[in-house]
């Protein structure tokens, strides 16, 4: 899909970034202090009162979620699941302000900016020119060094401002100035999420006001849709996914950094979610799991592609749903619908036991902490570190300037409740091992 040009709106937008002050960082001072609320005493349209923990509710019939300005995170979303009970399905703190505080820094919840995932060797080319990005990741190691989620100091690091908040939306906005962590231009960008009955939809727009700029941006929510609270178990390995249109995914090194190739899914392997629906956790013990997320780990940081062009034109908002992850248990189902060509899914395999859940999530007797497995990140967008690789032609979706039009990334979330006796939701494997004992994993900032 090609980027809508620009319009009047930008001439508007460009008016209404002057005003929005409060996040702008010059690289050469010490990142600012960031308390949650910042720049968000008046809002203009404001509805609701912001919660005494620091966060803004939106709301809809059969759906209730919770936003903090910090990376314009979502914090909570809750659910009724089929025993009747409200379960918070995602992964945040309990208050805004340590979204702030926090060293660990998961990303939860929040809008990498202003390019998602990695760069290999934290370094990119553009226009003849090439551009450093601050190595976050492997940084003393010069053949495996990169950026992740647009450096050290990227969007999920900042506090947005809240430019409109209704009883059931919320919209926040960033400037990130020229040369802010190496990037080049100013780019304005709007994160927009709107609560409709048992869907969740997303909106990001991003404009590049100065020079052509690689944009790339994602939803970093992680997801339990049993809330922790499944007595029989605290991960997510018993979740179903689905990728109907991901027979295809990017092939990446032992430090999660793609080589150039393309690998095929075959059916019945572990990187197999197309065929049919498979739980997470079928195939955690099978020989090829190990080292499928990079060196020494064990479980799935991959990018999957989803391919709709082979059969014909197609509607993203009805051409779909791209992903499907469900839960016996709770019977909570997610359907993710978007005009994105990748997929992210990361399955929480470097989490051990030290994180804590919120005080919404959890059960009687156990543990209050994420243990390995005990989640999965889902990400909509394009194809991983594109900027580096021409030859995929990603140019058009992750490069944009003042002439070429807006970045635009646009999903749905919407969410059923069936019963606990699983249906196709129980399907157990394909041969290739049962989940059971916990693999060796390596270090990520995921």
């Amino acid at each position: 899909m090609a980027p809508k040009p620009l319009s009047i709106a930008f001439g508007l937008l460009l008016s209404i970034a002057t005003a929005v002050t409060a996040q702008q960082y010059d690289p050469s001072e010490p990142k600012p202090p960031m308390t949650g609320t910042v720049g968000n005493d008046t809002i203009a349209g404001n509805g609701p009162e912001v919660l005494d923990n620091g966060k803004y509710q939106i709301e809809a019939e059969g759906i209730r979620m919770l936003f903090v300005p910090y990376g314009a995170s979502i914090s909570n979303l809750f659910i009724t699941d089929s025993h009747g009970e409200e379960r918070d399905i995602v992964l945040g703190w309990d208050n805004a302000t340590f979204y702030t505080e926090d060293e660990s820094h998961p990303h939860y919840g929040g809008v990498p900016g202003r390019y998602a995932n990695r760069i290999k060797n934290a370094t990119f080319s553009l226009n003849g020119e090439t551009y450093r990005v601050p190595a976050n990741e492997n940084a003393d190691d010069p053949e495996a060094k990169d950026a992740l989620h647009g450096g050290e100091y990227g969007w999920d690091w900042r506090n947005f401002t809240v430019t409109t908040h209704t009883r059931d939306s919320i919209t926040f906005s960033i400037v990130d100035p020229d040369g802010t962590q190496g990037f080049p231009g100013q780019v304005i960008s709007y994160i927009t999420y709107t609560a409709r009955p048992y869907t969740w939809h997303l909106r990001m727009v991003a404009l590049a006001t100065e020079k052509e700029t690689p944009i790339m941006l994602t939803s970093h929510t992680y997801w339990n849709l049993d809330g922790f609270q499944n007595p029989t178990t605290a991960t997510a390995e018993n979740h179903t996914l689905h990728l109907p249109y991901s027979g295809q995914r990017i092939s990446v090194d032992g430090n999660l950094i793609p080589t150039g190739s393309i690998a095929n899914n075959a059916p019945h392997s572990v990187n197999d979610f197309h065929t049919a629906p498979k739980q997470i956790g079928a195939n955690l013990t099978a020989p090829q799991a190990e080292g499928n997320c990079g060196t020494d780990c064990t479980g799935y940081d991959t990018c999957y592609l989803i391919n709709r062009d082979a059969q014909g034109p197609y509607d993203w908002e009805t051409k779909g749903p791209v992903a499907s992850l469900a839960s016996a248990w709770s019977g909570i189902k997610v359907d993710v619908f978007t005009d994105q060509e990748a997929f992210q899914v990361y399955t929480c395999n470097t989490e051990n036991g030290t994180t804590p859940i919120k005080g919404t999530q959890g059960a009687e007797g156990r543990a209050r902490t994420v243990p390995q497995f005990g989640c999965v990140v889902m990400e909509v967008q394009d194809w991983i570190d594109g900027i580096n690789y021409p030859e995929w032609g990603r140019g058009g979706r992750q490069v944009f300037g003042p002439g070429s039009g807006a970045y635009e990334l646009n999903a749905r979330y919407e969410f059923s409740v069936g019963g606990t006796d699983g249906g196709m939701y129980m399907k157990e494997g394909n041969g290739e091992g049962q989940s059971g004992e916990k693999k060796k994993k390596r270090k990520s900032y995921r």
